[in-house]
C-alpha cells in the first residue's frame, strides 16, 4: 500500500511539471495554427539560462526564472516576426520543415557554444525531501510542482480577465472575426508565440535542479508535450492539462508496477499518441479549435 501512495504522489507532482511543460505549445497551435516544433528548444534554452545564472551569478533558478522567460520570449517574438510570420499561410509541410529546421538549428547552436557535456544545477531542495513515514515527497518536485500551478494559474487569468488575454481567445475562435472587431491578429500571433517561448522557458528553468542540462534535451520534451497536447485536444488548454496528468500517471505507473518498468517509462508517450490518433484524433475533450 505504501507503494501506491508513493505512485500516486510521484504522478500529481510529474503532471504539474507536464503541465507546464505543455500548455504553452497548446496555446500556440490554438491561436497561429501551428505547432511549434522548435519547444523543447526554448525549454532548452531556459534550463541553460537558469544553469549559468546560478553557476555565474550564484542566482537561484526560481529566482532567475522570471528574466529568462523574458529573454527567452522576446527572442522567440523576434523570429516570429522574421520567419514564421511568413509561413502562417503556407502549406502545413512548410511549416513543419521550417520550424524542425529552427529546432536543429538551435541545438546546434547549443552544441557549439556549450559542448554537449551533461548539466545540472545543484540547490539546497535539490536532494531534500519531506518524510512520512515511508512516503518521501522531494522538495524539489514540490516547488517544480507549486510554481507550475502558480504559472498555469496566471495564464488562465490573463485569458480570461485582460483584455489581451480575451482578445487572444477571439483569435483562436475566429481570427476573421476577430480583425473585424478591430483585433491586430498579427500582433496576437507574435504574442501568443511568446507566451508559447515564456512557459517553455520557465520549464526549462524548473528542470534545471531536476532533470539533466544538455543541448538535446529538448527533443524528448517535445515529443511528451505534443503527446499531451494531442491526447487533450489541439488548441484546448484545459485538455492540455488533463493530458498531462494523464501521461503522467501512465509513465509512472509503468515506471512502478511494469518489470523494468524505468526503461519503458519513456516510451509511453510513443503509445499514447499512437493510441490517440488511432482511437480519438480529437483527443479527450474532442476540441482542436478554441483555446478555453
Amino acid at each position: 500500500m505504501s507503494l501506491f501512495w508513493q505512485c500516486l504522489v510521484d504522478s500529481l507532482l510529474l503532471g504539474g511539471l507536464y503541465s507546464l511543460m505543455s500548455i504553452g505549445l497548446s496555446l500556440g497551435f490554438g491561436v497561429t495554427r501551428i505547432i511549434n516544433f522548435a519547444h523543447g528548444e526554448m525549454i532548452m534554452f531556459g534550463a541553460y539560462g537558469a544553469y549559468f545564472g546560478s553557476v555565474l551569478l550564484g542566482v537561484d533558478p526560481l529566482l532567475s526564472l522570471p528574466l529568462v522567460a523574458i529573454l527567452v520570449a522576446v527572442t522567440a517574438a523576434v523570429v516570429f516576426k522574421a520567419l514564421i510570420e511568413k509561413v502562417l499561410d503556407a502549406p502545413h509541410i512548410n511549416q513543419i520543415l521550417l520550424l524542425f529546421g529552427i529546432s536543429l538549428a538551435l541545438q546546434n547552436v547549443a552544441a557549439i557554444l556549450w559542448t554537449g557535456d551533461a548539466r545540472s544545477v545543484s540547490t539546497p531542495y535539490s536532494l531534500t525531501a519531506f518524510e512520512f513515514e515511508t512516503l518521501l515527497v522531494p522538495h524539489g518536485r514540490v516547488i517544480a510542482f507549486a510554481t507550475a500551478v502558480v504559472l498555469i494559474v496566471a495564464l488562465f487569468c490573463w485569458l480570461r480577465f485582460s483584455e489581451l488575454g480575451r482578445a487572444t481567445r477571439a483569435v483562436a475562435e475566429n481570427g476573421q472575426a476577430a480583425t473585424l472587431m478591430g483585433i491586430n491578429v498579427s500582433r496576437m500571433y507574435m504574442l501568443s508565440f511568446g507566451i508559447n517561448a515564456a512557459l517553455g522557458a520557465a520549464t526549462g528553468a524548473i528542470s534545471a535542479f531536476l532533470l539533466t542540462i544538455t543541448p538535446f534535451m529538448g527533443f524528448h520534451m517535445l515529443i511528451k508535450a505534443f503527446a499531451i497536447v494531442v491526447l487533450g485536444g489541439l488548441g484546448s488548454v484545459t485538455g492540455t492539462i488533463l493530458g498531462a496528468f494523464a501521461l503522467a500517471f501512465a509513465e509512472t505507473w509503468v515506471s512502478y508496477y511494469v518489470p523494468e518498468g524505468n526503461g519503458w517509462a519513456e516510451g509511453v508517450a510513443f503509445v499514447v499518441l499512437l493510441c490517440v490518433l488511432i482511437i480519438r484524433p480529437k483527443g479527450i475533450l474532442g476540441q482542436a479549435v478554441a483555446v478555453h
